[in-house]
């Protein structure tokens, strides 16, 4: 796994460089939660980055889903960076954790707190 350590959007690889990963044999990447995710009219949606991750051919695990306090105060955080705009409660959490999961097709979220993502993947029959 390649745990990305990017800081801002503009930081994340390009297809080509993800695909030069997996060239080089990695078969996963890592990156923070605000890579995968975008706004679009109906909400949050999967970022650039994310369909290029699968057009890439690579899996991915994101982090850190529960690390940024309240999410009505803090609005997400540097975590949620790309959907901060819409970010109002904690509801939010789950809508985040839907897309990626459904849409974006993330393995594995890290969390600090592990009850959210164990009671959403209960609910949706994930193992």
């Amino acid at each position: 796994v390649f745990l990305d350590a990017a800081v801002k959007p503009d930081d994340l690889p390009s297809l080509d460089q993800l695909r030069q990963y997996k060239a080089k044999g990695i078969q996963w990447v890592g990156p923070p939660l605000f890579a995968l995710l975008d706004v679009d009219k109906h909400g949050m949606v999967p970022s650039r980055y994310a369909k290029d991750v699968k057009a890439a051919g690579l899996g991915v695990i994101a982090w850190s889903l529960e690390r940024s306090g309240i999410m009505a105060e803090s609005k997400g955080g540097w975590y949620y960076q790309s959907v901060r705009n819409i970010v109002q409660n904690e509801g939010d959490i789950m809508e985040a954790m839907h897309v990626l999961a459904q849409d974006v097709g993330v393995r594995g979220i890290f969390s600090d707190w592990p009850a959210t993502t164990t009671y959403y993947a209960n609910c949706m029959g994930l193992k």
